[in-house]
């Protein structure tokens, strides 16, 4: 009997490595929905996917170079933005995005992370926040929120939590944002933005981790979890990111949050270099005349 079923196609076949497909993550991840908005906002800013390069670090987001179909570098813990910036330094025609999560970006990654900000390094970071490191085992992480339940915090954290948004303006980021996972159009927009403008910019996304910390503090799937955030989240694009920590329980405020032009570190070395030619040529030249030379040596 000839079997006339035919597989669907998948919705996102062109963008990922299928050979590697099912995917790790698990049921009600909200990592999915972040790789798809990366996608789409590379597209939408008319950014040749040949010209696309996404660099990861470890855990869970880190496995997020290794299923996009494009260039791509898994990289050691922390060091995923000294990577992106030697591929950026390297070829300046690509389009360099760090797809990471809080515990690689602001622990071991941290000094990394704000003095690529101070810098104006050209590069999108895209952390994705979930409050826990999740592949390990479930510790605390730099964004783990006060009193929640970690496993190296069983009776309730302890230590007060990074605000990201506040860190990367701090440090100088000409472009900050903050979503969630379930604000799919209006991610891939902000990324369409982003990747679009010179600079550092930052997008901290807030995403569901169902198997840990939901499990350790709220409880229910990962749709339950993604609804609570959405029934907390207000967009507010005036808002100043030093002043909007996240917590177990207030609001979670979204928006953009700066979006300005500055020079990059690359206008800056370029900047530099001229000036050392020009003082260097001014020095031969008065050396010249101090010494009575006819040539520059």
């Amino acid at each position: 009997m000839q079997d006339n079923s035919v597989m669907p196609v998948h919705p996102e076949e062109n963008d990922l490595r299928m050979d590697r497909m099912p995917h790790i993550w698990c049921s009600g991840c909200g990592l999915g929905m972040i790789v798809s908005a990366y996608m789409k906002g590379v597209k939408q800013a008319g950014i040749s996917i040949e010209k696309a390069v996404v660099v990861s670090g470890i855990g869970c987001t880190g496995r997020v170079a290794g299923y996009v179909k494009l260039d791509s570098y898994h990289t050691t813990h922390g060091r995923a933005i000294p990577f992106a910036t030697g591929v950026k330094l390297a070829n300046r025609e690509l389009n360099v995005a760090v797809i990471s999560g809080d515990g690689d970006l602001f622990a071991i990654g941290g000094n990394h992370l704000i003095h690529a900000a101070r810098r104006n390094v050209d590069l999108n970071v895209i952390c994705v926040n979930n409050f826990i490191y999740g592949m390990t085992g479930g510790q605390n992480a730099p964004t783990t929120p006060l009193e929640a339940y970690s496993s190296t915090a069983p009776y309730g954290n302890y230590e007060q939590p990074f605000n990201l948004v506040g860190i990367a303006t701090a440090a100088g980021a000409s472009y900050v944002a903050r979503w969630t996972s379930a604000h799919t159009k209006r991610l891939a927009d902000s990324i369409a933005e982003a990747v679009s403008k010179p600079g550092f910019s930052f997008i901290e996304v807030i995403s569901p981790c169902p198997t840990v910390f939901a499990r350790k503090n709220m409880g229910g799937s990962g749709l339950d979890l993604l609804k609570k955030y959405m029934k907390r989240t207000k967009i507010d694009h005036s808002a100043d990111p030093t002043k909007i920590p996240l917590d177990m329980s207030n609001e979670i405020v979204c928006g953009v949050f700066r979006n300005e032009e500055k020079p990059t570190f690359w206008e800056n070395v370029q900047k530099g270099t001229e000036r050392k030619v020009k003082k260097t040529m001014e020095y031969k030249v008065t050396k010249r005349k101090m010494t009575g030379q006819r040539g520059l040596k």
